[in-house]
């Protein structure tokens, strides 16, 4: 019996060293564009129904109602800080500026929406439950974590490469900022 390969993985192919040397773009860039701009821009999307009435949602003023039934008081102002956090938080992701912001912004919000809304309905978004709000604070967390990429305008910044320190800010803010809003 012999032995084929004494190291599996292989720790250098011909392909990673390319990659590695290789000044240009690759596919992990552009993926990681696409994640940013098809949760930014949903999330976008989702705070201009809030703020603005747009996309078949119900504005500012019945969006307030809505905050006030959840005891949010005065429902208005909490309404224009989540629009604003949904779509300010869903623009900078998407277009990659001040990416651990950005993701503090839309952690917050969900955590938010958690504990007010789909907590009590369990796991499944079939049941109205945490799903949706768990995917978008841990992409959110994740590209805070890995950075917004090379296709991105905070590539330019310190923040742009993403770490841990990143992460914690996002994660940190996002949740001292839905604390401080549900104790209110």
């Amino acid at each position: 019996m012999t032995k084929r390969n004494a190291r599996w993985p292989p720790t250098s192919t011909p392909s990673a060293a390319l990659r590695a040397s290789a000044p240009g773009l690759h596919a992990g860039d552009w993926g990681l564009l696409l994640i940013r701009l098809a949760f930014g821009l949903f999330m976008a999307g989702h705070g201009s129904q809030k703020l603005f009435g747009l996309f078949g949602g119900p504005g500012l003023t019945a969006t307030g109602k809505g905050f006030d039934a959840l005891g949010y008081h005065p429902g208005k102002f909490f309404a224009l800080i989540g629009g604003l956090s949904e779509f300010l938080g869903g623009l900078g992701l998407a277009v990659g500026l001040f990416t651990p912001l950005a993701a503090a912004a839309l952690i917050g919000v969900m955590i938010n929406a958690m504990a007010t809304v789909t907590g009590a309905h369990g796991f499944w978004d079939t049941d109205g439950g945490v799903e949706y709000s768990v995917c978008i604070a841990v992409v959110a967390l994740a590209v805070a974590a890995i950075g917004p990429g090379r296709l991105a305008i905070d590539r330019f910044f310190r923040w742009g490469a993403g770490g841990w320190l990143e992460a914690g800010f996002a994660l940190g803010l996002g949740g001292v900022a839905a604390a401080i809003t549900l104790s209110l």
